[in-house]
C-alpha cells in the first residue's frame, strides 16, 4: 500500500524526510501528546530521525494528508502491524486547526478502500483510549465495531475491528446508492451497475400489492430516461442504517434509506428498506439480488 491516494479534497502521500517540519508540529500537538504520547521529538533533526525510523520499518506505513489545492499538510494516517495485534491497525492524527472538517474520515476511508484490495488483509483493527471520544466516533463512522479492552504496557486500550469483506460490501453498497444521483448536475453512473453486479442479478420492487422483477436492462432503461430527461431532477438516495451478515462467500445487507428530489416539478422525500445479497468470486464481491420497498407516503421537501 505504499502508494499515493487522492480524494475529492485531499492528496494522501507516503511520509517523506522533507515532512520533518510538519511532523515536529504534529507530534507535539495537544491531541498527540494526550492520546498517543510524547515521542521526544523536539527539533527538526529529531523529526528527520523519527521519520527515518518509521520508513525503515516494513511493518509501519505513514501517509501525510495534504490539501489538493495547495499541498499543505493537515495530518497523518497510519497502517501498522503491531506485535500485540493479529492484524494491521489503522490510526489517524491531525493538527488542531484542521479538526472537525471531515478530513480524517475522508482520508481514513480512502486508505481503508485501498486495504480491501489486498487479499492479505482479512481484518482491519484500531486501538484508542476510552477517553478519546472523537476517535471512537470516527472509528464507528468508518464501520469498525468495539471488540474488547486490551492492556498494552500497563495502559488499557479499546480495540475496534472490521472484516475487509464488510468494508468491500460497504463500498459496493455506497456505489449502488450513488448510481442514481443527479443532484448538483452530477451525472448518474449506470455503467457502475455492470461492474458491481453479477450479470444475472435480480432486482425486485414491492409496492403495495404489486411485485416488479427486473434484470439489469429492464431496471436501468426507465430510470435512465427520467433521470436524464428532466422528469426527475436533484435526486439522491442515501443509506441511513445498515446491518451486514457475512458467511463464507455469501452475504446479506439490510439497509434503510432515504431519497429526495424533484419529480414532475414537485419536491419529495421518501424512506424505505432494502435487502442486498452478495456473492464472492475470488477476491471480489458482487451484488446478486436487491429487493426493496418504500415506506408508504411521501411529503414535500
Amino acid at each position: 500500500m505504499e502508494t499515493s491516494i487522492t480524494t475529492n479534497r485531499l492528496l494522501i502521500e507516503p511520509l517523506a524526510i522533507t515532512d520533518n517540519t510538519f511532523i515536529l508540529e504534529l507530534v507535539n500537538s495537544k491531541g498527540w501528546l494526550e492520546f498517543i504520547g510524547d515521542r521526544n521529538v523536539h527539533s527538526e533533526d529529531d523529526a528527520v530521525a523519527y521519520i527515518q525510523k518509521i520508513n525503515d520499518n516494513p511493518n509501519v506505513m505513514y501517509w501525510v494528508v495534504r490539501f489538493k489545492d495547495n499541498s499543505t499538510p493537515a495530518g497523518v494516517i497510519t497502517f501498522i502491524k503491531r506485535d500485540y495485534l493479529d492484524h494491521h491497525d489503522i490510526g489517524f492524527a491531525f493538527l488542531p486547526a484542521f479538526a472537525n472538517n471531515g478530513y480524517a474520515y475522508e482520508a481514513s476511508k480512502a486508505v481503508l478502500s485501498e486495504a480491501v484490495k489486498n487479499s492479505a488483509h482479512s481484518y482491519i483493527l484500531a486501538t484508542t483510549m476510552a477517553t478519546n471520544g472523537s476517535s471512537i466516533k470516527l472509528l464507528e463512522k468508518l464501520g469498525l465495531q468495539f471488540d474488547k479492552e486490551i492492556e498494552v504496557n500497563d495502559e488499557k486500550l479499546q480495540l475496534y475491528s472490521i472484516s475487509t469483506d464488510k468494508l468491500y460490501i460497504s463500498e459496493i453498497t455506497k456505489t449502488f446508492f450513488a448510481v442514481f444521483t443527479n443532484k448538483n448536475k452530477k451525472q448518474p453512473g449506470f455503467d457502475e451497475l455492470n461492474r458491481i453486479c453479477i450479470p444475472e442479478v435480480m432486482l425486485i420492487r414491492k409496492e403495495n400489492e404489486d411485485v416488479s422483477v427486473y434484470n439489469l436492462t429492464t431496471f436501468i432503461e426507465p430510470r435512465k430516461k427520467i433521470l436524464f430527461d428532466g422528469t426527475l431532477s436533484e435526486f439522491e438516495e442515501n443509506e441511513t442504517y445498515q446491518e451486514t451478515k457475512v458467511i463464507n462467500n455469501i452475504a446479506q445487507r439490510y439497509s434503510e434509506y432515504e431519497k429526495s428530489g424533484i419529480l414532475d416539478n414537485k419536491a419529495f422525500k421518501q424512506e424505505g428498506y432494502k435487502f442486498l445479497q452478495f456473492i464472492k468470486n475470488g477476491n471480489q464481491w458482487k451484488i446478486s439480488s436487491v429487493i426493496w420497498e418504500d415506506k408508504k407516503g411521501s411529503h414535500p421537501a
